[in-house]
């Protein structure tokens, strides 16, 4: 199985190029080609296509476990004392190798077992997980508690309760839930989208989004957020999906 061997890994849109997405510890890749220190893949969560640099990538056991919490470290011993090796995301994925007495040894190093997850163990709710990263700063294209982006969010939410999701949100607003009216009530979960741009609904009247005004993952009055983004110039609201 190749995989991701790095906290975080840029998915690039050309070797050298700009970053279109992220791909965390953990997440499994198909090799499509290789050369020139770059290998072209596509990644298995949402068979999102781009080029990764060579190092970053290996063939791994399966992952056993995800970071279930908004972010961990990697110790060097069972001992939060101990030099820490990495810091990892929010939906990383690791292979427990032993079980301590706080920690899981791991093949990266030992965690905390309050953070870990056994990954067939689904949570139920994706706006709790999209809340996990109120806070976060915004980057374009990122998948990580480092920093994210709108559908980055949505997408960390909705695999963590094992539902499929595009990274795009142009292709989240064609595949996610089922559409409905703009003038719907609005229900925990909703998605609203605007010409590349979602969020999600947290309540009757707010919603949790990431987004370049406030540069982070933010709670924002709907109704604000409706007439701010138009506003700015990007339009209304051009769907509603709901789960």
């Amino acid at each position: 199985m190749l995989c991701v061997n790095a906290p975080v890994a840029d998915l690039l849109r050309s070797p050298d190029g700009r970053r279109d997405r992220q791909l965390l510890m953990g997440d499994e890749v198909r090799s499509l080609q290789s050369g020139d220190g770059f290998h072209y893949v596509q990644s298995v969560k949402d068979s999102y296509i781009g080029y990764v640099d060579d190092g970053l990538i290996s063939e791994q056991n399966a992952p056993t476990h995800m970071v279930a919490s908004r972010a961990t470290h990697v110790y060097s011993t069972e001992s939060f004392k101990s030099s820490e090796r990495h810091a990892l995301s929010f939906g990383a994925r690791v292979q427990v190798v032993d079980e301590r007495k706080k920690f899981f040894e791991t093949s990266v190093g030992f965690i905390p077992k309050k953070h870990l997850r056994p990954i067939e163990q689904r949570f139920s709710d994706p706006v709790t997980i999209a809340q996990i990263f109120f806070g976060t700063p915004y980057l374009w294209g990122g998948n990580s508690s480092s920093g994210i982006d709108c559908s980055g969010l949505v997408q960390a939410a909705l695999l963590a309760c094992g539902e499929a999701c595009a990274g795009d949100s142009g292709d989240q607003e064609q595949m996610i839930g089922a559409q409905i009216a703009l003038d719907a009530p609005y229900l925990r979960g909703d998605l609203l989208f605007w010409k590349g741009h979602v969020a999600m609904m947290v309540d009757a009247e707010t919603l949790i989004h990431a987004n370049a005004h406030h540069m982070a993952t933010v709670y924002e009055s709907v109704a604000a957020a409706i007439t701010r983004i138009e506003v700015q110039g990007d339009g209304p609201v051009t769907t509603r999906r709901r789960l």
